[in-house]
């Protein structure tokens, strides 16, 4: 089961985050993932939170859209080497990596890295195979 994300699309001025980050306390949504990538006058918002659903709810609530999707969250081992062996095992079986960011999850300070790809299920098979954990919820 893939774990959902949201993504929105936010003006790139100051507070429009805080607007974002201020609705989630009001519907007691808690985030564990966020990345902001921006243009000149935009940015995208991608973020994972405890109750997507929820989140998607309250944020048309105040005309904010946001748009779910399915991204693969992986926790590779710690050590040397092992993102870009994770990135050729993808690559050598034509599974793109449309983008990536990661996060730290406070109970266990394991690091999480969040991958948008074009094939969900084949890249969490090929990485269970390879001994990679997929995370299943956050």
């Amino acid at each position: 089961m893939a774990i959902k994300q949201l993504s929105i699309l936010i003006p790139n001025e100051k507070g429009a985050l805080a607007e974002i980050t201020e609705t989630f306390c009001e519907a007691e949504i808690d985030v564990r993932a966020i990345s902001v990538s921006d243009t000149t006058e935009y940015g995208i918002l991608r973020t994972v939170v405890d109750n997507p659903e929820k989140a998607v709810k309250y944020l048309a609530e105040k005309g904010i859209v946001a748009k779910k999707s399915n991204i693969l969250t992986i926790n590779p081992e710690d050590k040397r080497g092992s993102l870009t062996a994770v990135f050729k095992l993808l690559g050598e079986n034509d599974i793109n990596i449309d983008y990536i960011y990661s996060f730290v999850v406070r109970k266990n300070e394991d690091q999480y890295f969040v991958l948008k790809v074009d094939d969900i299920a084949k890249a969490e098979n090929l990485l269970e195979e390879k001994g990679v954990e997929v995370i299943k919820s956050i």
